[in-house]
């Protein structure tokens, strides 16, 4: 059934050179603009759009898409400027779930992307109201509109007749459709940020003449690094600044910059945001902090109207090291070090911290930016510049929150197989919270939801900035490891205990080694000397005998990684000899393993050693160094795995379902819990299994439902239900193992005798067999989009936690990972000789629980606990589904913020 499209509302997005453009719903009083697009179009353009050229078509076209909503005709509008620059439009015919589909374009703005974006938002539209397919008729010569249906990424179907072509599109969301929206969205991005970070011009608005301002600072800093452009300033009570000539404002400037430093008062931020506008400013870093709600609104929409990319407001500012730009345009105390890692923070504090540790390290940076509140520009959008930019190869981020986690989790996943992404795990509160309504709920803290985001994503998520920079040392200056298994060589026992614990604490390995590789280490170390795993070298060994033995473990396939624990000795001192400067000598290319020193009297938390042909990562404490080679090889397994892809499932009344959930929030505005027939009709619309059931509304109407489904043991359960009731055993509204005709009436008296003035009916259900009692939920975040959640149920569920989750949709590898990460997963593959229960049947459950969230956004949770896994089977016993009204949201759709 098809339903009338929703008014698309005011968004704004990114054409293919970075211009912005505005796209919403057409209104009645765009029809003049709309009118004079057709008008001014050439008479081949006219003729391509309307099978002929006539100025009547042009305005019937106008009448139409102009005349407000209707049942089946949805038309949208793109304008560049407030001028309508081009229009889509769908209408249905015969096929209510197909619409005939038609755009336009503006002479002089073809090949910006306007009629492609104009479509990603209509096809949006359209499946939001059921459609499933456009059609659309061309003109055979009709090249570049065939073109664009082909480069779209949806399925489509063609037939020639005579001089027309009719297409057919299929609207199915599927990876190369979202693959495709991914690449024109990178394009578009990383277009529209090069006026921020490569920059041919700049200006300071608010270059104060007082050592102490913020504006001076940041244009001393422009200065100092040598920027390559142009450079301006704006103040009106001062001709020169820091020996920069000066303007008493932005329309007085010689030439509009591309580039608009703002470091003026909150309540002047608006009025200068929208006069750089009118210059034809390109991109805005607003330090400014304490701007309202009135201020900040009036900032972000002169951005938009006038397509400006905008950092911050109450940013650090922003840097790019390449040597074709030089730009420093912070007011932090020190210059970035020209280097490999981009950086994104919204903390200042942070983003000061990272740049010092960078430096410190040698690594360095490419580009910076401070994001502060993050109006605009965002980390989604460094990742895409970081992907192009030619210089980047380590991505490094401090995020608060997430725009569009979903978008996110897309683009983090595509960059983070070019280059390691790491961030700080920044928020790590409520992780206790237990204030939910059921289980599911319950276990889904932003904690869990975020690790899912980064564990799906291959984001390295540490847990402080101390741990992203010791990481980082690693990543930047090693091989990745290829496992877990870990080598450790010490010149003192007891260091080398302590690296051992550290390396197991972290998850890693430090397995014995082979009798062949002992023998080798026996003849290279001193007598006395321990080549057990970890290894005591003794103090008396010199820098060539460790050398050596690093050189032999750093090229055995017996371990994956080699960790080297060294302390000073007396007989180092006596000898001269530093076995730290034999590690550094030239790196053999028989080294494929990563190697970290770990210097038990370094002040520094880490440094890098430079080396004759790069540099080793040296740590002041074990577990620095352990958690590091840890998400070294956690990177490795992820990178070792092919993407996964959503599978395709059949059987599923989508149709059904979303009518089933709109009759529900018809009657019940507010939403609510379905009641158990409402929860079972909504699982068999996706073939989710559960046990079969009946509803009984007093004692007769159960005892018949019990003699139905008693089955071969004869046994049934009892469940009572009122509205409101979620946590049915602690309530005693559970009653187990019922046989017989008396029984279940003395259970359904007992019932009553307890519940009578709520209780509703009851649940009949047959008495399920022995198996592994699961939980599997979903939760829908109104930021991150549903987390699907997996673990040991039963009553004791909340208290053992033991969970793991995923953001949907699930891929092939999110499920198996879903399934194999709780700690009770060994039950379900045959623990001690049990039988392994029927995982790709609990695959298949939870493939399609994520399906369900993802169809439909009112789910706010569902709670399935337990789930009975058995060789035959995975069941869900007892089901909770809680709707709210919720209107659908593509987190694909290509937008800014």
């Amino acid at each position: 059934m098809t339903q009338t499209a929703r008014p698309t509302r005011e968004t704004h997005a990114l054409l293919a050179d970075g211009s912005t453009v505005e796209i919403r719903s057409a209104r009645p009083d765009d029809h003049l603009q709309v009118l004079r697009l057709y008008d001014s179009m050439s008479a081949e353009n006219q003729r391509l759009r309307f099978f002929g050229a006539s100025r009547l078509a042009g305005r019937q076209a106008a009448d139409r898409l102009c005349a407000g909503p209707e049942p089946g005709y949805h038309g949208l509008v793109a304008l560049l400027e407030d001028r309508v620059v081009g229009v889509a439009e769908y209408r249905t015919s015969a096929d209510p779930a197909a619409a005939e589909i038609g755009v336009a374009v503006a002479d002089g703005l073809h090949h910006r992307g306007v009629g492609t974006l104009l479509l990603e938002h209509l096809v949006t539209t359209a499946r939001t109201a059921g459609l499933t397919a456009f059609t659309a008729a061309t003109l055979a010569d009709n090249h570049e509109m065939m073109r664009v249906f082909t480069d779209l990424g949806l399925h489509t179907e063609r037939r020639r007749d005579h001089d027309e072509i009719y297409s057919l599109v299929r609207l199915d969301q599927g990876e190369r459709y979202l693959a495709a929206v991914d690449e024109r969205g990178r394009v578009a991005d990383t277009a529209s940020l090069r006026p921020l970070l490569r920059p041919r011009s700049i200006a300071v608005v608010g270059a104060g003449t007082k050592p102490g301002s913020v504006g001076r600072a940041v244009l001393r800093n422009i200065r100092r690094a040598e920027f390559t452009g142009r450079l301006m300033a704006v103040n009106p009570h001062a001709d020169t600044v820091e020996r920069t000539p000066c303007y008493p404002a932005v329309a007085s400037l010689p030439q509009p910059p591309e580039l608009a430093v703002l470091a003026v008062p909150a309540h002047a931020v608006p009025q200068v945001a929208e006069e750089c506008g009118k210059t034809g400013v390109r991109a805005l870093v607003v330090l400014t902090a304490g701007l309202d709600a009135d201020q900040a609104a009036a900032l972000l929409a002169a951005a938009r109207r006038y397509g400006m990319r905008l950092v911050g407001p109450n940013c650090l500012g922003i840097a790019a090291t390449e040597e074709a730009v030089r730009l420093d345009a912070t007011f932090a105390a020190h210059r970035p070090l020209p280097g490999t890692a981009g950086v994104a923070v919204q903390s200042g504090g942070v983003g000061i911290a990272l740049l010092g540790g960078l430096t410190r390290l040698g690594i360095g940076v490419s580009s910076f930016v401070s994001l502060g509140d993050k109006y605009d520009v965002s980390g989604n959008d460094l990742l895409q510049w970081w992907e192009s930019d030619g210089t980047t190869d380590l991505a490094l981020l401090h995020l608060e929150s997430f725009g569009s986690p979903r978008a996110f989790s897309r683009t983090a996943r595509r960059v983070a197989r070019r280059m390691p992404v790491l961030t700080v795990d920044a928020g790590r509160s409520d992780a206790g919270r237990r204030a939910a309504a059921s289980h599911t709920a319950a276990a889904a803290t932003p904690t869990v939801t975020r690790q899912a985001l980064f564990t799906q994503a291959g984001v390295i998520a540490t847990r402080s900035i101390g741990e992203l920079l010791e990481t980082a040392a690693l990543l930047h200056s090693q091989p990745l490891p290829t496992g877990s298994r870990v080598a450790v060589v010490s010149n003192a026992g007891g260091a080398g205990v302590l690296a051992a614990d550290a390396c197991t604490d972290a998850g890693l390995t430090v397995p014995e080694l082979p009798a062949d590789l002992v023998g080798e280490l026996h003849d290279l170390l001193p007598a006395g000397a321990s080549v057990t795993n970890p290894i005591d070298a003794t103090a008396a060994v010199n820098g060539k005998a460790l050398r050596a033995c690093v050189d032999r473990l750093a090229a055995h396939g017996a371990v994956d990684a080699v960790l080297v624990a060294l302390v000073p000795t007396a007989l180092m001192a006596a000898t001269g000899d530093d076995p730290v400067r034999a590690l550094t000598g030239p790196v053999p290319a028989h080294w494929t393993r990563p190697v970290a020193v770990v210097l038990l009297d370094q002040a520094e938390s880490v440094r890098l050693l430079h080396t004759r042909d790069g540099a080793l990562p040296a740590y002041a404490d074990p577990q620095a160094a352990a958690r590091a080679l840890a998400h070294a090889a956690a990177r490795s397994r992820w990178l070792a795995r092919p993407p996964g892809t959503v599978p395709e499932l059949s059987d599923l009344d989508t149709v059904g379902a979303r009518a089933q959930v709109d009759a529900f929030l018809m009657a019940n505005p507010d939403g609510g819990w379905l009641d158990p027939r409402g929860c079972a009709e909504l699982l068999d619309r996706y073939h989710i299994p559960q046990l079969p059931w009946a509803w009984a509304e007093d004692e007769q109407a159960a005892v018949d439902a019990a003699a139905r489904l008693a089955g071969p043991r004869g046994r049934v359960v009892l469940k009572a239900y009122w509205p409101g009731l979620v946590h049915k055993t602690d309530q005693g509204a559970v009653l187990l193992d019922l046989e017989g005709e008396e029984q279940v009436r003395a259970a359904h008296r007992d019932l009553v005798s307890r519940f009578g003035e709520v209780m509703t009916g009851v649940l009949v259900q047959p008495m399920a067999g022995r198996g592994t009692e699961l939980v599997a939920g979903v939760v829908q975040d109104e930021v991150f989009g549903p987390l699907v959640l997996f673990g040991l149920g039963g009553t004791a569920t909340e208290v053992l936690a033991d969970h793991a989750a995923r953001l949907a949709p699930l891929t092939d590898r999110d499920v198996k990972d879903l399934i194999t990460a709780p700690r009770c997963a060994p039950l379900l593959f045959g623990h001690r000789g049990s039988g392994a229960v029927d995982v790709a049947g609990l695959e298949q459950l939870l493939l399609r629980l994520s399906r369900l969230a993802c169809d439909l956004p009112q789910l706010a949770e569902a709670d399935l606990n337990p789930v009975v896994a058995r060789p035959d089977g995975a069941t869900a016993l007892d089901v909770r589904i809680r709707l709210l009204p919720r209107s659908p949201h593509d987190p694909y759709l290509r937008r800014l913020r």
